[in-house]
């Protein structure tokens, strides 16, 4: 895994406590778009920024009563340094 995968992981387990939790890379699926290739190009020096794509499910109690986009704030605000690093960030989160 990469370091943002894992950064990210690692924060959102410490924030939520994710009975379910799926950080996965998927750079790979993208690595011939034009605004990846953009992305990479913008953050040379950095070993990080193979990873472009990022798609996060997470399934948390801390998400009780949120509706959708108080659970997406609430991710985005932990991650959000990690996410600005990125070209494209998806995100299902659940309660429970």
């Amino acid at each position: 895994m990469g370091i943002l995968v894992d950064t990210i992981k690692e924060k959102l387990t410490e924030s939520f406590t994710p009975s379910q939790l799926e950080v996965e890379d998927q750079s790979h699926l993208h690595a011939a778009h034009g605004g990846a290739a953009e992305h990479r190009a913008a953050f040379p020096e950095k070993d990080m920024t193979a990873e472009t794509h990022v798609h996060v499910v997470i399934t948390s109690a801390a998400f009780a009563g949120m509706n959708t986009l108080a659970k997406h704030r609430a991710v985005l605000e932990v991650v959000s340094e990690e996410v600005d690093r990125l070209h494209a960030f998806s995100l299902e989160a659940k309660s429970g």
